[in-house]
This record gives C-alpha cells, sequence and structure tokens, in this order.
C-alpha cells in the first residue's frame, strides 16, 4: 500500500502489548491510536504501557466514538476476549465506523457452525460499512487449521487429517498458564471444566474450518478434556506445581463423518511437557507427517499473524472472512 497502513491497537493486555510492538516495528505500518477499558492504562502512553522504553504520543483511551470519530484507520487489531457473544457489540460499533478488523477472539475463527446468528450479523454489518473482519491466530487460526488445508494442496486425495500440538507452557504468559489450570488440584481443575472456564478455545472452530475447507458435511464435533497431573515437581517462573497436581491441559477435538473419525485435533499445554512440537499427519494420496521441533511460539506467532494478515484484511472483499478465504498470509516487511 503506497502510504502505509494505519492502524489501531484495540485492547492492551499482553497479546495486545505484543501485537502492538511488533506493529511499531514495521516501517510500512503506523499505530494511530490504542483502546482499553482498563482504568490503569487509560491515559497513559501506549509505549509506556507495552513496556518499550519510549513515549509514541499514543494514549490510550476509551472513548471509542472520540478516536475513530477524527482519526483515519485503515486496520484495528482487536484483542479483548475469546468469546463471540461478549466481542460481537464490539466488532460491530467498529465496523460502523468503516474499518477492517484482525481478531484473536478464537470462537471469530469460524463461527458460522457455531454461532450462525452471530456471524451473520457481523458480515452483515461488515458488508454495509464495505469493511473486512477477521477471526485469526497461532490456533486456531494456523497450526491446527489454515496450516493443514493448505498441505492438502500437494495431495491428490485425503481421506483423514490429524493434528497434534504439545506446548511446554513454562515460557508462556500467566494469564495462559492459569487458563491451561496449572497448580489446580484435580477437584479444582474439574470445577473450572465444568464453569467452562478451563479449556483451550477454538478446536471446535479449527474442525468446523477444515471440514468446510475440505467440503465435507460432518455429522458430529466432540470434545474432551482432562488434566495432564505433574509427576514431580515443575516450576514456571510464575507457577509452582506439586506432584498430583494438574500441569496442564490435554484436550481432544474429533470431527465425525458418520461413525467414522475423519479430523482429530489433539492439544496438550503443561508446565514440563518434555518435548514441545506442532505435527500434522493427512491421510491420503500421499500419507504426509510434518513436524515442527520446538513447536511453534504461541505469543510470537500470534502477535505475527495479526500483523502478517492486516494487509490481505485490507484488500480483501468487505464480510466476515476466515484464514481459508485469504490468499496466503506471509511475514511481507
Amino acid at each position: 500500500m503506497k502510504d502505509g497502513i494505519r492502524a489501531v491497537q484495540f485492547g492492551c493486555g499482553p497479546i495486545g502489548c505484543a501485537v502492538a510492538k511488533l506493529a511499531i516495528q514495521r516501517p510500512n505500518m503506523e499505530l494511530v491510536g490504542a483502546v482499553d477499558i482498563d482504568k490503569n492504562k487509560i491515559g497513559r502512553d501506549l509505549g509506556e504501557v507495552t513496556g518499550i522504553g519510549k513515549k509514541l504520543g499514543i494514549l490510550v483511551t476509551d472513548d471509542v466514538d472520540g478516536l475513530f470519530g477524527r482519526t483515519r484507520v485503515d486496520v484495528v487489531f482487536h484483542q479483548t476476549s475469546s468469546s463471540l457473544k461478549r466481542v460481537a457489540p464490539e466488532l460491530v460499533k467498529l465496523l460502523e465506523f468503516g474499518v477492517n478488523i484482525v481478531s484473536t477472539t478464537e470462537e471469530l475463527a469460524f463461527p458460522f457452525a457455531t454461532q450462525p446468528e452471530l456471524a451473520a450479523e457481523i458480515d452483515r454489518v461488515a458488508r454495509a460499512n464495505r469493511a473486512t473482519v477477521l477471526g485469526t491466530g497461532v490456533n486456531p487460526g494456523f497450526v491446527m487449521d489454515s496450516w493443514i488445508l493448505f498441505m492438502t494442496a500437494v495431495c491428490q486425495e485425503v481421506r483423514k487429517v490429524k493434528a497434534v500440538r504439545v506446548q511446554d507452557a513454562r515460557t508462556r504468559r500467566l494469564p495462559f498458564q492459569k487458563k491451561i489450570g496449572a497448580g489446580c488440584t484435580p477437584e479444582q481443575f474439574q470445577k473450572l471444566v465444568d464453569a467452562g472456564t478451563l479449556r483451550h478455545v477454538g478446536l471446535t472452530e479449527s474442525i468446523a474450518m477444515i471440514g468446510d475447507g475440505l467440503g465435507w458435511i460432518l455429522d458430529n464435533i466432540t470434545e474432551s478434556i482432562e488434566p495432564v497431573m505433574a509427576q514431580g515437581w515443575v516450576q514456571s517462573p510464575y507457577i509452582s506445581v506439586e506432584p498430583g497436581q494438574a500441569a496442564g491441559v490435554r484436550q481432544i477435538g474429533r470431527g465425525l463423518r458418520g461413525k467414522e473419525e475423519v479430523i482429530t485435533l489433539e492439544f496438550e499445554a503443561s508446565l514440563g511437557a518434555p518435548e514441545s512440537y506442532d505435527a500434522i499427519c493427512i491421510t491420503g494420496i500421499p500419507n504426509m507427517e510434518v513436524v515442527i521441533k520446538g513447536g511453534t511460539h504461541g505469543d510470537i506467532a500470534t502477535a505475527a499473524i495479526v500483523v502478517n494478515a492486516a494487509r490481505r484484511v485490507i484488500e480483501a472483499e468487505p464480510g466476515l472472512l476466515t484464514m481459508k478465504d485469504l490468499p496466503i498470509v506471509i511475514c511481507r516487511v
């Protein structure tokens, strides 16, 4: 784009700050605003909030109408919540200003099967205002869905797909370690699962995206979840886990055609996992197995794919799109 990309950071938590810090480094990108509802951040310089060691002249605000009413914005980097129901009013308000959005809301990655009415409304508002909205991230958004679909390009036939993501969560941020139940007793772990607050969000959306991309009509999508129990003492910079406590979570999503399991997604994140890796296995012609040794760093990759997707989203047709709808997102500085 000739004049560069003018972006606003919406949500200044750990991931939002990581996105903002990367955007600041891009010569073709200019941050022109920042939004958050945290009273401890409102009025502070974004450079201070992100910890980059210098002021940017951008003050964090909660005045969305004021910011977008006076500022030309090409794209909003939106990082606030995993819940589509919770963020839908935010997205609609932004779209009514005619701005494009790249969001890390996991349930937005492919909401057509799980929340069709909300998806239809967001798509309608986006089209009416000639704007585009995308839900993406490292997972969902890449390692367990769009990466799989891209790899099928060299297959003559695909019968089954499987993805495995294993992470040693000791290097991840504290909110992530809490989200996977590290340090919980089995009883505490189950209580959080029952409350719906302890789970990796996105497996169902990834399965639905894969199925739709491959033209498969899935009869059922299921998920199971269980703790990864610590066998010995394990510690991160934030949490100490004793033997018998949960070190993390193991979650499996399954997509079925009839009674046959054709899509399997295995997600494990725990403190002290013996090996981090991402792998996909395709059963077809030819059979393929691809492994990323050491895995894909979640926080780094999430910030990267959000910033890298901005150009594709700005250039795309209006509406609610998914990663499978865009040309390949690449790192173009």
